[in-house]
């Protein structure tokens, strides 16, 4: 609890207002699992390749454009994805709306059996499936393998990323994920 209130206390201190000239004012906001969190002294663009939901639909991030993007990267056969993905599930219940969203994309070939055998198991019932089978997006975005995470500001440009698992539901994650939504627009 004592965290989460230094947490908030950096914030209103105006890290938040730094945020939209300044990615890295959110090293202050990297404690516990967020020591990891490599944030970019300098956004960068994101991917524009495209990739698809389990119905076969065509997608870009540009879709979740005007939102904070949790850009998630797994796989079912990722034993870290496994441990990851509720968090991630509970997070996007928690703050998933009209200014953030988790968008979790399935890295390579996933078998669709397995995807709903993964979904149904840990209990992830509030996330997108989408898929990236040929690895264009995750190759365009330079990931070599999962589970890889990347936090896109409102214009979809890439602020920081994070390599290996965490627990985005944690105080910790919320806090950076909620200075990004407080940051004016860049």
């Amino acid at each position: 609890m004592f965290r989460s209130a230094l947490l908030y206390a950096a914030l209103m201190l105006g890290a938040n207002a730094a945020l939209a000239m300044d990615p890295a004012t959110l090293d202050p906001l990297k404690i516990g699992e967020m020591k990891r969190l490599a944030v970019h002294s300098e956004a960068k663009p994101a991917g524009t390749a495209r990739f698809t939901d389990r119905d076969g639909a065509s997608h870009s991030l540009a879709d979740w454009r005007g939102k904070v993007v949790l850009l998630n990267f797994w796989t079912v056969s990722c034993p870290p994805c496994r441990e990851e993905m509720p968090s991630l599930n509970t997070l996007e219940k928690e703050l998933g709306g009209d200014d953030f969203a988790v968008v979790p994309v399935a890295f390579g070939y996933n078998h669709p059996g397995g995807v709903s055998r993964f979904l149904s198991q840990y209990g992830i019932d509030t996330l997108p499936v989408l898929l990236d089978p040929d690895r264009r997006l995750s190759a365009e975005m330079g990931v070599i393998a999962p589970p890889v995470t990347v936090l896109l500001d409102r214009v979809g440009n890439e602020v920081a990323r994070l390599i290996g698992e965490a627990d985005w539901a944690s105080d910790e994650a919320k806090a950076v994920i909620e200075a990004l939504i407080a940051a004016p627009a860049p």
